[in-house]
């Protein structure tokens, strides 16, 4: 018997999906619906590779069951801005060259436009919290708390 599917709108997308309502967003981000921007990290949604907005909120997607994304508004990496004109926080995070490796910057781009988004004008110590679950290890901390910075004190989102 055929799976009834289920609804995620993904990057303002609308997809309905025969898959396994348990499967990671994740994976269904990767390898369904090509979106590569959120990185399988520690697949424990302990390093914040894989964050999404999830109705705006930064989520782990390695660990969150399609299922829970049903009828929601998913926004990826690649449904923030494009190479020719970046989110804010993306043109913040360029401006301060605050990418080693880059594994980690999805992660801590998607927390940082959701505690702007939340929080307009965080303090130092609001954004540290913020990113304080997400791991790089590179150790570029430094650029990417000033592309927080910058893009807070911008105004950015």
């Amino acid at each position: 018997m055929p799976r009834p599917p289920v609804t995620v709108v993904v990057n303002g997308v609308r997809h309905e999906l025969a898959l396994d309502p348990d499967t990671p967003l994740l994976m269904v981000l990767r390898n369904d619906l090509a979106l590569n921007g959120p990185k399988y990290g520690c697949g424990l949604g302990e390093c914040g590779a894989c964050s999404v907005l999830l109705d705006g909120r930064a989520v782990r997607s390695c660990v969150l069951p399609l299922s829970r994304a049903a009828g929601r508004q998913v926004t990826t990496l690649e449904g923030l801005g494009t190479i020719a004109a970046p989110h804010p926080v993306q043109a913040a995070f360029i401006a301060e060259q605050a990418a080693q490796c880059g594994y980690c910057l999805n992660g801590m781009i998607m927390t940082i436009v959701s505690l702007l988004s939340r929080n307009p004008h965080p303090d130092e110590a609001q954004i540290r919290s913020a990113l304080a679950h997400n791991l790089c290890r590179c150790g570029t901390h430094l650029e990417i708390l000033a592309a927080a910075r910058r893009a807070a004190a911008e105004g950015m989102v």
